[in-house]
């Protein structure tokens, strides 16, 4: 009898890297093949499903449908690329986002309406087709025109108590307000920035937040946009760290920018907040896609963020990404503050953020004492809409487990 005890392993790991390479290859045409999922498939269903359309309004469905698969791509080009004409940039973003409800929507009523609709026996084949059609079209439109409208609102205020064990009875009631991924960009958004910083300084923060994605362009393109940040009211202070959209479009000129308009940059670094004789840490980092942007002196460091801090001391964090909460926790931080997930900004695309992320929205817990809040984000990126995934400025107020006696 031979012994293969010893041969099978070794098959095993021979056949390992050869599935990995046909994964990469595969991975590789994925670019390719999702925007010929996002039009083909909704064409199928609202054209060639049985519906016997007339011959013209085929033609013409399937020329649109053509169209914005060749189109999209081009105006995403031109509009994100290296010349970066913004109306090609909204064109482009707009249809993304269009086609990506369309595409939800016909997939969801094409596979669960018909058979609905044959159960109940509603009319012939050709009809059920044609109901399932027009359902598609009037869901899409709805939810893109509320998404739309959800997009470019002032967001509401979201407000949340947050105890935090090691946190002094001084501290009791600090209230923190955090605005992140505003994503000023392509579709001018001044007035709406004045109106959000207006309802910041309205909550009497002691503490304001900006937790990166200011933007898509450079500071010098969407300065006008930024520039209302410069009138947001804090009792104490204002704070910022990057984002990983400040590392597609020169970084270090959104510092700058920040500084100059009285935010408080937290590069790797820390202040302490002191009320009632108690001491709140305030540390930020950079994005972790610092690390890798080549720019000196940028990188997400979270012991030289807490380098010379009591590590007695209670630890806010802001931090962009969510992901980088196992370094918080290992770290010690009492509560990371976060955006960048846009809670998946258009339904059901949050299915992928959490394949990213350790969280979408909302507080969440990470070992045995940090807290991760997650905003929702307080714009949108690219794509103007948001559906079933609303906007946020967060107002979280910091409880002490021994408050004093007055509180």
């Amino acid at each position: 009898m031979t012994d293969t005890s010893d041969t099978r392993p070794a098959e095993e790991e021979a056949r390992a890297p050869r599935y990995g390479r046909l994964l990469h290859r595969l991975m590789r045409f994925i670019p390719l093949i999702a925007p010929l999922l996002l039009w083909a498939v909704p064409c199928w269903v609202l054209l060639y499903g049985g519906q016997r359309w007339p011959l013209p309004v085929t033609l013409s469905g399937t020329a649109l449908f053509a169209l914005g698969l060749v189109g999209v791509p081009l105006a995403m080009a031109r509009g994100h690329g290296r010349r970066q004409q913004d109306r090609a940039a909204i064109i482009g973003d707009t249809l993304l986002g269009a086609s990506w409800v369309l595409f939800t929507w016909s997939v969801l009523l094409g596979v669960l309406l018909r058979p609905a609709l044959a159960v109940a026996g509603a009319g012939d084949s050709q009809d059920r087709a044609r109901i399932v059609t027009w359902a598609v079209l009037c869901t899409t439109a709805v939810l893109l025109a509320w998404g739309y409208a959800e997009a470019r609102r002032v967001p509401r205020v979201r407000r949340l108590d947050v105890r935090l064990p090691r946190l002094g009875a001084g501290l009791d009631g600090l209230r923190v307000a955090l605005i992140t991924d505003t994503h000023y960009g392509p579709l001018d958004r001044a007035r709406w920035s004045a109106r959000v910083c207006e309802k910041v300084s309205e909550l009497d923060a002691d503490l304001v937040c900006h937790t990166g994605d200011i933007a898509d362009g450079t500071a010098r393109r969407r300065r006008a946009q930024a520039a209302p940040l410069g009138t947001v009211r804090a009792t104490r202070a204002r704070v910022y760290v990057t984002g990983n959209h400040e590392y597609y479009s020169e970084a270090q000129g959104w510092v700058d920018l920040m500084d100059e308009l009285g935010w408080e940059p937290l590069r790797n670094r820390h202040l302490l907040l002191e009320r009632g004789g108690d001491t709140l840490v305030v540390a930020g980092v950079d994005d972790v896609t610092a690390e890798s942007s080549g720019l000196p002196g940028h990188g997400a460091h979270l012991a030289g963020a807490l380098q010379g801090a009591d590590p007695e001391l209670p630890v806010l964090l802001l931090a962009h990404q969510p992901a980088f909460v196992d370094r918080a926790a290992a770290g010690g931080v009492d509560l990371q503050l976060s955006g960048h997930t846009h809670g998946g900004q258009i339904w059901p695309f949050h299915h992928l953020v959490r394949l990213d992320q350790p969280a979408l929205a909302g507080l969440s817990r990470h070992g045995a004492r940090t807290l991760l809040y997650t905003s929702r984000g307080t714009g949108f990126w690219g794509p103007p809409f948001r559906v079933f995934a609303p906007s946020e400025i967060t107002l979280l107020v910091l409880r002490s487990p021994h408050p004093p006696a007055s509180s």
